[in-house]
């Protein structure tokens, strides 16, 4: 029986396999800023923070008691999981699972992209990916385990996997297109969007559903980053003024939760639908540091390669970027790095070009940062205009690239729209997304 539609399916994408144009088509966004893609936009360009105190008494005794929460509750504007699943489904996944599905359901609302038909249902696949699984759950197996062997879950295991994002995904929509995951640390959403870009544009299919999730905050996490001495410790008392990229009197990141879930779609196949466009996906570059464990390459080196290889990968000059939606986490180290190596890739036209990071609004949301903040790259192309980086008052850096402080920037005095998206992550992973206006 299936093997009429194997063939068919191998026709249609043998017949395509060339480089393809790739459309952004649906976005579905669930983070500090708000539950839906346009409240946490209007939150995010009109200066709010997500950013919240942690009162539950097991953060009272550490360096680190803040953090950029989801708004739960029932009220408006607030995420009530269980309205979403029953117990029994609640059972199966993890929370960055749960709220992957809620947001793939908005993504595919958006793009107006459900299908029935079998052939369409090959042609689309999933790469959403998370960055640490959930510490609660495994302290909590293991406490089980001390009880007996018959009180660990049997879904413990699907719950902790990382995949199973993307495979709930797959399973619940009957989409039997390319099934990936990735874990890459603070780069895991963008490296999603970008190996989703590739599928596409290489002939595999059609549609992508991608991104990444994360709702990992817990007192172990708190604790263990605050080792590191990665977190921010000195505004538990003001916690909206934490998380301050670029800033001087930064000292480190707010760990945020949450996700965001775009479809990406080949541009004929958007285009025969009638299908709403966002942007266009021009290009993608990955590099390792080879350096450290938690900390950059001083000289920037990894940085420069990705966003090189991204503007070669686009088929652009580096002059047509206006735009950088920095990594820029709040730490010291990291974000005076990233300026330079901006700064050294742009060269001359460091002078045209702007650098933000949102994270001051929303915090770093690790595995789910990259995926979110393209989103948000989108909509300032979309909108001609350039989110702000909040808690920015005395950047530290000497630098001819231009912020955009505590005020969202018009984005109006360019022909064409084009952005970079950098994420990078533990172990000198690093990735960088390219967007621009679509041009028929």
């Amino acid at each position: 029986m299936f093997t009429p539609l194997f063939n068919i399916y191998r026709t249609l994408t043998t017949a395509t396999r060339c480089k393809r144009r790739v459309v952004v088509t649906g976005m579905g966004i669930i983070c500090p800023l708000g539950v839906g893609t346009q409240q946490s936009w209007n939150n995010l360009i009109n200066c709010k923070s997500g950013v919240t105190k942690l009162t539950e008494p097991d953060y009272d005794k550490l360096p680190c008691r803040i953090g950029a929460l989801i708004p739960k509750g029932k009220g408006a504007n607030e995420l009530d999981i269980e309205s979403y699943f029953s117990n029994s489904e609640l059972r199966t996944m993890c929370c960055a699972t749960a709220y992957a599905l809620i947001a793939t359901e908005m993504a595919l609302n958006d793009a107006k992209w459900k299908p029935t038909d079998e052939i369409d249902k090959q042609d689309t696949g999933v790469a959403v990916g998370v960055g640490m699984i959930d510490l609660v759950d495994v302290c909590a197996s293991y406490e089980a385990l001390k009880k007996g062997y018959n009180k660990v879950s049997p879904y413990f295991i699907p719950r902790i996997l990382p995949n199973m994002a993307a495979g709930q995904i797959s399973i619940k929509y009957g989409f039997r297109g390319p099934n990936h995951s990735v874990s890459t640390a603070c780069a895991t959403g963008a490296h999603s969007i970008g190996d989703a870009f590739r599928f596409i544009r290489g002939g595999q299919t059609s549609v992508m559903v991608c991104g990444g999730a994360e709702a990992c905050i817990s007192p172990l996490a708190i604790a263990a980053f605050c080792r590191l001495r990665a977190l921010s410790t000195a505004r538990n008392d003001c916690p909206y003024e934490a998380s301050r990229p670029f800033d001087k009197d930064r000292d480190g990141f707010v760990m945020g939760e949450g996700t965001a879930i775009l479809v990406l779609e080949e541009l004929n196949h958007a285009l025969s639908r009638n299908a709403n466009i966002y942007a266009e996906v021009l290009g993608y570059g990955l590099s390792g540091d080879a350096a450290h464990l938690t900390a950059p390459s001083e000289d920037g080196t990894g940085a420069i390669l990705a966003m090189d290889r991204t503007v070669k990968d686009a088929g652009i000059d580096a002059t047509e970027i206006s735009f950088v939606s920095a990594h820029a986490t709040s730490t010291p180290l990291g974000d005076a790095i990233e300026i330079k190596a901006i700064e050294s890739f742009m060269g001359q036209h460091s002078r045209n070009v702007t650098i933000s990071s949102t994270k001051g609004a929303h915090g770093h949301l690790l595995g789910a940062a990259g995926n979110l903040e393209a989103a948000f790259t989108i909509l300032a192309i979309k909108e001609g205009v350039i989110p702000p980086t909040i808690n920015l008052h005395n950047p530290d850096t000497e630098t001819c690239l231009n912020f955009a402080p505590n005020a969202k920037k018009n984005w109006n005095w360019v022909s064409r729209r084009v952005a970079l998206k950098n994420a990078f992550g533990f172990g000198g992973t690093n990735a960088c997304l390219c967007f621009g206006d679509y041009e028929k």
